[in-house]
């Protein structure tokens, strides 16, 4: 599939303000924009945490795409950290995310990272990669020296596996090694040829 030149084909957003998603769209060469949405991120009662995150990638690419007012293709994305399917947020400070690292050492949790792309017709596809994660079982000592070494606190599960956090790991298990940071690219590379956007094409590899 042969990809329209740059000066002629519509843009690329990015609906997300995260610095992580960023970073990772950068891997791709694309040029894009963040245009980020206005969605209310409150679960809904009784909602699973695979259903939210799916919901939300949904509602964040549908929004942008509506605000931004001309054909785009855009990404949103969203990740869920679930442990014995109850929600962790993003802590926001030292003790909630100490009571995190408390609640998850030597267990299992569930990071289903959602990624929805939005063509510039409209139509949108959805997919969620999970990665599960098994904490070591550390001591307070240790946990909190690595929050106060990393200070963590916009990422759910207060760990970022990329830095310091991945010592405090025992296993990861996912389909896509970018997943847990917050975009998987295999997904969005796969979403975008569908919807029409070339990688290797379009990628700025001069």
């Amino acid at each position: 599939m042969s990809t329209a030149p740059a000066a002629t084909r519509p843009p690329l957003l990015l609906a997300s303000t995260s610095t992580y998603r960023m970073q990772l769209l950068q891997r791709l060469r694309l040029p894009f924009a963040v245009h980020p949405p206005q969605v209310d991120e409150t679960p809904l009662a009784g909602e699973a945490p695979r259903a939210l995150a799916l919901r939300l990638a949904r509602d964040k690419a549908l929004a942008a795409a509506a605000s931004f007012g001309s054909p785009a293709w855009v990404i949103g994305s969203d990740q869920v950290c679930a442990c014995e399917d109850s929600i962790l947020g993003k802590p926001g400070g030292f003790d909630a995310a100490l009571h995190q690292l408390r609640r998850l050492r030597g267990r299992e949790a569930v990071f289903h990272t959602a990624v929805a792309v939005v063509d510039p017709q409209g139509t949108v596809q959805l997919r969620e990669v999970p990665t599960r994660v098994r904490m070591r079982d550390l001591d307070d000592a240790r946990l909190r020296a690595y929050l106060r070494a990393e200070q963590p606190y916009d990422c759910a599960g207060s760990a970022k596996s990329e830095g310091l956090g991945i010592a405090l790991l025992e296993s990861v298990s996912s389909e896509d090694p970018t997943a847990l940071i917050g975009l998987p690219l295999i997904a969005v590379c796969s979403m975008l040829q569908a919807a029409g956007l070339d990688i290797l094409d379009a990628a700025d590899v001069g």
